[in-house]
């Protein structure tokens, strides 16, 4: 048996996820993902299980996988990255890991807005160089916080918001009751009424078809003049060139990102280097807490499916395939 291993957070960080992914006795086959489609053809058809991060699983690269291909294990939540219906189709189990990144992901949310609004980089920069340079920041106490998604991630912010004395807002197509309730998050008819509302927006709501470059040209348009957004979700949610062009005019007046719409992205991309705009490489949820309960949980779900048992949390209703090891 044969394990394709590509998510680099797992191999470099210590824990009981090593043990419990040898304890499969397979052959773990590891490579530096995320992996481009044509990366994955080139490695598909000799595998028995992928456990993933967010490599390209389309269908082509499924195409090439069977029949040997039996389980799909995502490490993480977004599954955008992965055709899921085509391998649903196939009957491919593919499990994943909710629940185990939120708290890390919401503070580094407020890590970018943190920097962005006082000027950190820049001016520890400078005095790194020998330069004294005092820029005047902005509080985020009393600011309107208008939060896309109130999903784990989404609810999480908004406590931390509340504990900076922050005003809450946002918009769900499932709407928390109780949660909203209880931690003052005033509900929106919709993205645009949040826009105008917001000083800061904060993008927590899954990748589709509907939300891809939700933040465009048009929508921009609706933010207040100097507003600040925060994107940890996904880099498509977002239209790049849009967005540098409004933080060049000054119609943003920050922007942070975990995601980009290509990662690694090329040396030419427009957000590299742009004028207030923060990029990290996709390392919000890459905490030694975290990336423990994410690996624990995915090694799990894949033991769980090798073992012919249904995993802690799984995309799609397929059953689990035929044991490949004893439980």
């Amino acid at each position: 048996m044969k394990i394709l291993l590509t998510t680099t957070s797992y191999q470099d960080t210590p824990g009981p996820h090593h043990e419990l992914l040898d304890s499969t006795g397979a052959e773990i086959v590891r490579e530096r993902g995320p992996l481009p489609e044509s990366r994955m053809l080139e490695l598909a058809g000799d595998f028995d299980a992928f456990l993933c991060g967010d490599d390209e699983i389309t269908q082509a690269v499924i195409d090439k996988s069977l029949p040997k291909l039996k389980v799909i294990a995502k490490y993480g939540i977004g599954v955008d990255k992965i055709d899921v219906a085509y391998a649903t189709e196939k009957q491919i189990p593919v499990s994943f890991c909710p629940g185990v990144n939120h708290t890390t992901v919401a503070e580094h949310v407020f890590t970018l807005l943190l920097a962005l609004n006082k000027n950190l980089i820049e001016q520890a920069n400078a005095a790194a160089a020998g330069e004294w340079k005092r820029m005047t920041g902005h509080e985020i106490m009393g600011k309107t916080i208008g939060i896309i998604g109130l999903g784990r991630i989404g609810r999480e912010v908004a406590i931390r918001a509340n504990a900076f004395g922050m005003k809450c807002i946002g918009y769900d197509l499932y709407w928390p009751n109780d949660f909203a309730e209880q931690h003052k998050v005033e509900r929106m008819d919709g993205v645009t009424q949040l826009l105008r509302e917001s000083d800061i927006v904060s993008l927590h709501t899954n990748l589709t078809e509907e939300t891809r470059d939700m933040i465009c040209e048009a929508s921009i348009k609706n933010m207040k003049d100097g507003a600040t957004l925060i994107n940890c979700g996904r880099g498509e949610l977002t239209h790049t060139s849009d967005i540098a062009a409004a933080l060049e005019s000054g119609k943003l007046g920050g922007y942070g990102a975990d995601v980009l719409d290509q990662e690694p992205p090329p040396a030419d991309h427009p957000l590299l280097g742009a004028k207030n705009c923060i990029i990290t490489p996709h390392v919000g949820s890459r905490t030694y807490e975290s990336v423990q309960r994410q690996a624990g949980m995915a090694t799990e779900n894949l033991v769980l499916l090798l073992k012919g048992q249904k995993p802690l949390a799984q995309v799609n209703d397929v059953p689990p395939p035929e044991a490949l090891i004893q439980s």
